[in-house]
């Protein structure tokens, strides 16, 4: 460092000056992240490892919820296996239904730019006013879905009703809801994507699935992984479809782990039982995104 003494004291003062004028913006933020996240995370998991009801004072029982919840519940794996099933029907579904619109709102159309925006209107609706709509279309008596169907000769199903097409049904209303979103990150993506890529493919001879295989996809991969990841994320917290539309129903069809998440809090009242399926569902989530984020660079290392 250059300079007098003096001048170098001045400029260290000045340095901590913004320094501090720099955490003082960004403190009510940590506040917020401290107060809001971090103490809510500690808290839920002490309260994993204790018996309380809101009413009598936590007991410490240590680990017993999470042998109970693995050993002696039914519906515990019952709603994994359900909530499972619905991520696998949801996520490639998402994907593709946001991958073909991201597509066709990347082509120079008339009325595209209405498309944009109407794709975008069910990701900002309630997903309560979603479900009610689409529990009055796809009604067995008098749903517009069935009196399409009646009108062309084929039979009514009970799309919420039957065991077979309930989980579907509300898989098909999350895609719905969610598509949008992620076809603008993917036509963000595509946006990207030089031209000069597709003009030596198309010098190289290749047709318009070469151009799509071996350009588009290579060079959207990172959005692609992004929109698996947080669809994979979300499709583990369903909980909105099946407790208007269905209530867990028909049977055990659609009995969702954050569906018995919310009974066993809410309903029964077993916070530290609640909390301890809590923390096995983020484990699930972290687990399923670092395995999905680990085979991504592989199959990228070895493309290229």
């Amino acid at each position: 460092m250059t300079g007098k003494p003096g001048q170098r004291q001045t400029g260290l003062r000045r340095t901590l000056s913004k320094t501090w004028t720099c955490y003082l913006f960004i403190l009510p933020n940590m506040l917020g992240v401290l107060v809001f996240l971090a103490y809510p995370i500690v808290y839920s998991f002490y309260v994993s490892l204790t018996r309380w009801d809101f009413v009598s004072p936590p007991r410490f029982v240590g680990l017993d919820n999470y042998v109970r919840l693995f050993t002696g519940d039914r519906l515990f794996w019952v709603s994994m296996r359900v909530t499972v099933t619905y991520v696998l029907m949801y996520v490639p579904a998402v994907l593709v239904a946001a991958l073909i619109l991201a597509l066709a709102m990347n082509q120079k159309l008339r009325g595209i730019k209405f498309v944009r925006t109407a794709i975008f209107v069910p990701v900002v609706t309630s997903m309560v006013a979603v479900a009610i709509v689409w529990v009055w279309l796809l009604s067995k008596d008098f749903g517009l879905i069935n009196i399409a169907l009646r009108a062309v000769g084929l039979p009514g199903v009970g799309w919420l009703t039957n065991q077979k097409t309930a989980l579907p049904a509300i898989a098909a209303v999350g895609v719905w809801k969610s598509m949008g979103y992620n076809a603008i990150i993917l036509f963000a993506a595509l946006q990207s994507v030089p031209r000069l890529l597709y003009e030596a493919a198309e010098i190289d001879g290749a047709n318009s699935w070469h151009k799509f295989w071996n350009v588009t996809i290579p060079m959207i991969a990172p959005a692609i992984v992004f929109v698996t990841v947080t669809s994979i994320i979300g499709a583990f917290q369903v909980f909105d479809q099946a407790f208007i539309m269905t209530g867990g129903g028909p049977g055990d069809a659609t009995y969702v782990y954050n569906f018995y998440f919310f009974r066993q809090a809410f309903g029964q009242l077993k916070m530290g039982y609640a909390s301890a399926m809590s923390y096995i569902l983020f484990l699930i989530m972290f687990a399923s995104a670092i395995v999905q984020l680990r085979l991504t660079r592989e199959a990228a290392a070895a493309a290229f």
